[in-house]
């Protein structure tokens, strides 16, 4: 869900109008040599930037300052461009403002400005190889699995791709689309267009908090995604064109918690289905500056599973030796075709044969599924209380609309009518019709689906429909606390805490997720993990941690509850009276 963006900012054109002005800096006219050679090494220094090598811009930038006047407006530009490269924000403001740089949006002095505003307040956490600025309040709670999910990336490219960025690498969270377009060179038409959600650019990853996002996304991915982009940049010189960057961030965003190539879902999938069948692909050179800058957001999503593919068919026909054969065909200066036959050994027009054979070849669901890697920002969702953020606590009847099929629909609403009157078993069977018409194809049904039968004690039926859904949906917040709860509840507890560590990879602002992990983490010993999650439910829910650890012992006591049911299902002549759904913790609230 993340998109890369190369956008045009003033370069070669400033560069030439500035070098104008050295003669008059200087008390007395330079001689030609010098002359030549200061716009040379500014020229250099432009080049560097241009590669993502700000180290090398910074060792030229101090070649020009031993040889010209400090007041030197060219000098103070590069010198403002460095420092914005290096976070040093307040000292890019002043030296862009002593270069005259007009104060207009696109300006290195006006994305200066406005990032400087909207980071000066955050917080700061640093790892051996990451630097990770976040506002203050709950964003607290994704330090240290932000840092985690980086140091991993880090590992696992430098692994890959035997390359590793030099110096710690900044990240900054900001709060919101504004704020991210504020930022970046995209548009907040852009950002809402492709859902657009994070930003690789000037030495640095920009992402939006998942705060801002209707139904959370996938953020951890997200870094890993971000990461990838910068060492490509930085690794080619910023020589790889937009279809191949977007590929291999896309194939290696996993690599931190796995194998490259697992970012595809079904869903994704199955619109690539439907575009192929359509014969409406998006040509790789149509990709070019940014697959953000595409019509719609289903181009957008089409492309990426288009590139995705190609660097999957790459790496498994030559492993990641063929993906470093691309890399360094581009930066010697070969272009993306000739880099590509490189990699492959085969001309590039019998690539994109195999490739699209390749493609047609994947398992495509039959019918198209729900998106569920569409990025919603909140501002965006109508003011409407999405039934996935209530995750099944709360009764609605406007959270099957996503429900085509109408018998289906009916049904699952009749389920909630019952639901809703304690009608339980009752509802349950409606449940089941709409999920026997439907099965996995709608993450609403099956949740509703599983919690009646969770509520009935009938946990292998209710594991089984969210297990389901999580092959349709993968990575669902949602549907992986409701299956947490189910292991939890047998005291299954390195299995629970993989559900609620995939629920928190989509949505780190639920409390229940971090009391549940309290119980879980004290369960199997490791203090230090129940301490982290104890910090950051009290964070959210505002409350003392005494009072976390009480609401992640309401998980035992549910768990002691209902063992005592053996999972006897509902309705035979020894099952015990039916109880109300076990509850993981006395309803903590997010703090204001």
């Amino acid at each position: 869900m993340s998109r890369r963006m190369h956008t045009s900012i003033p370069g070669l054109s400033v560069l030439c109008a500035l070098l104008l002005a050295i003669p008059t800096a200087f008390a007395q006219p330079p001689d030609a040599a010098l002359k030549e050679e200061v716009k040379q090494r500014l020229g250099k220094v432009e080049q560097s930037l241009d590669d993502w090598d700000v180290g090398g811009a910074r060792r030229e930038l101090a070649e020009v300052e031993q040889r010209v006047p400090s007041e030197l407006e060219p000098l103070k530009y590069f010198q403002g461009r460095v420092a914005f490269e290096e976070g040093q924000y307040d000292d890019a403001v002043t030296l862009l403002e002593g270069a005259n740089i007009e104060d207009k949006p696109g300006s290195y002095l006006r994305l200066a400005k406005d990032t400087r505003a909207i980071v000066k307040d955050h917080q700061r956490a640093e790892s051996e190889h990451f630097i990770f600025f976040y506002p203050k309040g709950k964003e607290e709670v994704l330090v240290p699995y932000a840092l985690e999910t980086l140091e991993a990336i880090h590992r696992a490219l430098a692994q890959d791709l035997g390359w590793t960025p030099p110096g710690k690498v900044r990240v900054e969270v900001v709060n919101n689309a504004r704020e991210l377009s504020r930022v970046s060179t995209l548009t907040e038409k852009q950002i809402r267009t492709t859902g657009t959600i994070a930003i690789c650019k000037f030495n640095k990853l920009m992402v939006t908090s998942p705060k801002a996002v209707a139904q959370g996304y996938d953020w951890q991915d997200t870094l890993a995604h971000e990461y990838v982009h910068l060492v490509v940049s930085q690794m080619s010189h910023n020589t790889v064109p937009i279809w191949l960057h977007e590929g291999l961030a896309k194939f290696l965003e996993s690599r931190w918690r796995g194998k490259g190539g697992l970012a595809m879902t079904p869903s994704t999938q199955a619109l690539l289905g439907k575009r192929v069948k359509e014969d409406k692909l998006i040509p790789f050179e149509k990709m070019h500056p940014s697959i953000a800058m595409l019509p719609t957001a289903e181009d957008a999503a089409t492309a990426f599973a288009e590139v995705f593919y190609a660097i999957d068919y790459i790496h498994g026909t030559k492993g990641t030796a063929g993906l470093r054969t691309l890399l360094q065909e581009l930066k010697a200066g070969q272009p993306d075709k000739k880099a590509v036959e490189a990699a492959t050994g085969m001309p590039f027009p019998l690539f994109e044969k195999t490739w699209l054979t390749y493609v047609k070849k994947q398992p495509f669901p039959q019918e198209l599924v729900p998106r569920d890697d569409r990025v919603v920002l909140k501002e965006d969702a109508k003011g409407e209380k999405k039934d996935s953020e209530k995750k099944g606590r709360e009764i609605s009847f406007g959270g099957f609309a996503e429900v085509t099929e109408v018998p289906a629909r009916k049904f699952a609403h009749l389920g909630e009518v019952l639901r809703e009157r304690n009608r339980v078993k009752a509802a349950a069977e409606e449940y089941a019709r709409a999920h026997k018409l439907v099965g996995d194809k709608y993450e609403s049904v099956s949740n509703k689906f599983a919690l009646a039968l969770l509520e009935l004690r009938r946990l292998d039926e209710a594991e089984s429909v969210l297990r389901g859904s999580l092959r349709m949906h993968p990575g669902s917040p949602s549907t992986n606390v409701h299956l947490g709860r189910i292991l939890l509840f047998r005291k299954d507890y390195p299995k629970a805490k993989t559900a609620y560590l995939e629920a928190l990879a989509s949505d780190p602002f639920d409390p229940e997720i971090h009391v549940a992990l309290t119980r879980i983490h004290g369960a199997l010993g490791e203090t230090a993990l129940a301490s982290r999650t104890r910090g950051a439910a009290a964070n959210l829910t505002g409350l003392k941690p005494d009072d976390v650890d009480r609401a992640a012992q309401a998980f035992l006591r549910a768990e002691d509850e209902l063992s005592e049911t053996k999972n006897v299902p509902a309705g035979t002549p020894d099952a015990p009276k039916p109880a109300p759904a076990p509850k993981p913790a006395p309803a903590p609230q997010p703090a204001k």
